[in-house]
């Protein structure tokens, strides 16, 4: 929480703190001057102005007409080096950990949140688990048990040679060879830890700076830490145009003061995630030797193996324990860590499976390799739970919604358990990819899994399964994917006389109207996204419980499974399955193909950047493995620029952001003290805020909290376009000064070629909003509103006006 700021004791200069949005901007480019100078931060994140105005604070009268100008450049903090480019991997445990935060607006439903973020917190671990299982059945299954135990396909790879049956080596029994390929697995779990570490020390370890805390005045108890915050009044002090609220209120969760500083939950979760990582492997080298113990008499005593299974059944309650127990922590700056947890449990699992390996090594002459490990089972379970656990999230999110529902939120709140879904294909999608990727590539010219002519079993029958339902899957996501390009193609078409009436033409030219329409008309199509993401999510709800029953029912792929069906049945199937594994192989290859070119290109870099710009504003509140959040550090550099500033000039301030810059700004506006944030105008221009935050996550930006805002901050204006595809209203209303929203601004400038505009003007949309003259105009009166600043005595009680005039840029 940045510190209070205190009285004004002299007008002093304005700033104006311009924040940009997705995609990156030069510091250069935002002040419009080459020459420009570091005022604070680093090399990942800093605050720049130009080279003029760096003692502009020494010198406010060369200001009165103009604000000061800064610069808050944050893009390396999503799209900097090309390593950076490799999160693409990690998109699944990104996508979950949006889930967390799409919760409906829950008022008094302590119980039925907490439950919600249970849920979503195991949904998440269930998909760590499924990439350790993805990676075991490659290395453990495909390599070292079924391509190693079979001569035909070891004896075509000479780096196989030594884990080879027809070698007669040390390695070449089964255990010796798991215990060594559980190497690969096991190096992926510490890799995936590594990077949560090491991204949490570069980018999310920045406290912000202590101050007040704004709910003292609660009594201890009364807030339990991960109570629901959707309260839509502001904080104390929250009144339009810097009125005081007698009434104390509780902060919206955005603006509590440990909201951007998850670092004891994201510490619990890597914890846990890991050891259930190592856990998995464990359990993948120990299972193989203790089902051949109990069914074969041999020099190793059974009871190891059960004791060894009894442990892994410990451990795994132990990570479940961890992972339900505790939530996220916001109402203060939570700096405590569970040692016992984060240092204990990691270091048991990864013991346990070093005891695993050293038993599965143990040797035992008579034992051969056949067939597959059972790793099918494992791959049902983990999508059968998978399954169950987003249907009651469903459940869960459904009665939250129905309790306070917001017309605005997505698909009557369920929004998060689509999302969780989608998740959840990805995950099955890049693991299936592997999979189905290396068995191919093992078994030579054959088919894995289609008898007479493979070499081995190949992976699983459920990853054919699924494989085999993807083109099903795609045919059907084309049915309303057409009625949506249709349903635009009128809707262009409707707007075409809306648009000649609008720029008056007696003559209107034909390609030009058609031109804007089909532009605004597009940009409508964000508003269509949460009924498409519903009918995908469903379909894969639907289609992946037929493939389990398929696979649980046969037991072969789907190849196998439906000979003697009829011909029609069979090419159907033999299609599906073939395409399908070509596709889900095909689509992981494009991941890390488009990873590897982003670590080269610096426009493809650029491109994935502006991914994680809308992925990764979310703290990790699900998965540890995500990609960090980059609010973590912006949003306390911004308010803390903010409340420093006002405090040590007695200055006035404007924040102004376009696109995800608006709602970094609005973010750290929220987390000023009262008196700081009646002190500050609030420029906003192509804002997702509404359009997309408010709807998709209600809790957190939705009419409740948006108000509040609204109420709190001292001035606030929107601009917005029809053709602009992310920004649009906030739909505010409510306060006795100007709305909040001024548009649909018009874009084009010009219609035609004009004396004063003799080229074609292009159609903006979402970028350049500083070309149209209203913004100009609206930023002279939002300024003006900010009125002067009077004086007050040391130790005066009463609220003081602000003023400025100027200019502002962003």
């Amino acid at each position: 929480m940045p510190p209070v700021t205190q009285a004004p004791q002299s007008t002093g200069a304005a700033l104006e703190l311009l924040v940009h949005g997705v995609g990156g901007a030069t510091p250069q480019d935002m002040l419009d001057d080459p020459r420009i100078v570091r005022v604070t931060g680093d090399a990942t994140a800093a605050i720049y102005r130009r080279t003029g105005d760096v003692d502009a604070e020494q010198h406010p009268e060369r200001y009165r007409e103009r604000p000061i100008e800064e610069a808050y450049c944050w893009s390396n903090l999503t799209s900097g080096n090309g390593s950076r480019a490799l999160w693409l991997l990690l998109l699944p445990f990104m996508v979950v950990n949006l889930a967390h935060w799409m919760r409906p607006t829950a008022k008094g439903r302590t119980r039925a949140v907490r439950l919600y973020g249970v849920l979503v917190r195991l949904v998440a671990l269930s998909l760590t688990v499924l990439f350790t299982a993805a990676a075991c059945e490659v290395a453990l299954d495909l390599v070292a048990w079924q391509c190693a135990g079979v001569p035909d396909c070891s004896n075509q790879r000479s780096w196989l040679g030594f884990l080879s049956t027809e070698q007669g080596g040390w390695w070449s029994q089964p255990g010796r060879r798991l215990a060594l390929a559980a190497l690969v697995p096991t190096a992926l779990v510490g890799l995936l830890w590594y990077l949560s570490n090491r991204t949490w020390s570069a980018y999310e370890s920045q406290r912000p700076l202590t101050g007040a805390e704004p709910d003292d005045h609660v009594p201890d108890g009364a807030i339990p830490d991960d109570m629901p915050d959707d309260v839509p009044a502001g904080p104390p002090g929250g009144l339009p145009n810097g009125g005081i609220d007698a009434t104390p209120a509780v902060r919206p969760a955005l603006g509590r003061p440990g909201f951007w500083y998850g670092r004891r939950l994201v510490a619990r979760l890597r914890a846990a995630h890991t050891a259930a990582g190592f856990l998995t492997v464990a359990a993948s080298v120990a299972g193989a030797a203790a089902r051949h113990d109990r069914a074969v008499s041999g020099p190793v005593p059974d009871i190891l193996g059960r004791l060894i299974e009894a442990m892994l059944v410990l451990g795994t309650l132990v990570v479940l324990w961890v992972v339900c127990r505790r939530g996220r922590s916001e109402r203060r700056i939570d700096n405590r860590l569970d040692r016992a947890v984060i240092s204990c449990l990691p270091g048991a699992a990864l013991a346990l499976l070093l005891l695993a390996a050293v038993y599965a090594a143990w040797s035992r002459p008579g034992w051969v390799s056949a067939g597959s490990l059972p790793g099918d089972v494992t791959f049902r379970v983990l999508t059968v739970g998978q399954g169950a656990l987003v249907v009651a999230l469903a459940v869960v999110a459904l009665g939250l919604y129905r309790r306070t529902p917001e017309p605005r939120t997505v698909m009557y709140g369920l929004g998060g358990p689509a999302v969780a879904m989608l998740a959840c294909a990805l995950g099955g999608v890049m693991s299936g990819g592997v999979a189905q990727r290396v068995a191919d590539w093992l078994d030579g010219s054959g088919t894995p899994g289609m008898g007479r002519t493979s070499a081995i079993d190949g992976p699983p029958v459920l990853l054919s399964w699924q494989a085999s339902v993807i083109p099903v899957f795609l045919v059907l996501v084309l049915v309303p994917a057409a009625v949506l390009g249709v349903r635009t193609w009128l809707a262009a078409r409707a707007l075409e006389p809306e648009v000649d009436q609008e720029y008056g033409q007696k003559r209107p030219d034909g390609a030009r109207t058609r031109q804007i329409a089909r532009t605004r008309a597009t940009a409508a199509l964000t508003d269509s996204a949460p009924w498409l993401l519903g009918l995908v999510s469903g379909a894969t709800l639907l289609l992946g419980a037929g493939a389990v029953a398929g696979a649980w029912v046969s037991g072969q792929v789907p190849g196998l499974a439906l000979d003697g069906a009829g011909p029609f049945i069979e090419s159907v199937a033999e299609a599906a399955q073939s395409t399908g594994s070509w596709m889900i192989g095909f689509g992981f290859i494009l991941f890390v193909t488009w990873g590897r070119r982003a670590y080269r290109d610096a426009s493809a870099r650029r491109t994935i950047g502006i991914l994680w710009d809308v992925g990764t504003f979310w703290p990790r509140a699900a998965h540890p493995f995500a990609p960090p959040c980059y609010a973590e550090r912006a949003v306390p550099d911004l308010a803390s620029r903010m409340s420093g500033w006002t405090g040590r000039t007695r200055g006035r301030l404007v924040i102004s952001g376009h696109s995800q810059g608006s709602v970094l700004a609005a973010s750290a506006v929220w987390q000023l003290p009262a008196e700081t944030r009646n002190r500050v105008a609030l420029l906003t221009y192509g804002s997702p805020i509404e359009r997309l935050y408010g709807r998709w996550f209600p809790a957190y930006f939705g009419s409740g909290p948006l108000h509040g805002l609204h109420r709190s901050v001292h001035c606030w204006r929107n601009l917005w376009r029809a053709t602009d595809p992310i920004g649009g209203r906030v739909r505010l209303d409510d306060g006795p000064g100007p709305e909040v929203d001024r548009g649909p601004l018009r874009d084009p400038l010009v219609y035609g070629r004009t004396q004063e505009h003799p080229l074609p003007e292009p159609v903006l949309g979402h970028s350049d909003y500083q070309a149209d003259p209203v913004f100009a105009e609206e930023r002279a009166a939002l300024l003006d509103r900010l009125g002067p600043v009077l004086p007050r005595q040391a130790g005066g009680d009463s609220e003081e006006t602000q003023g400025s005039s100027g200019r502002s840029s962003g």
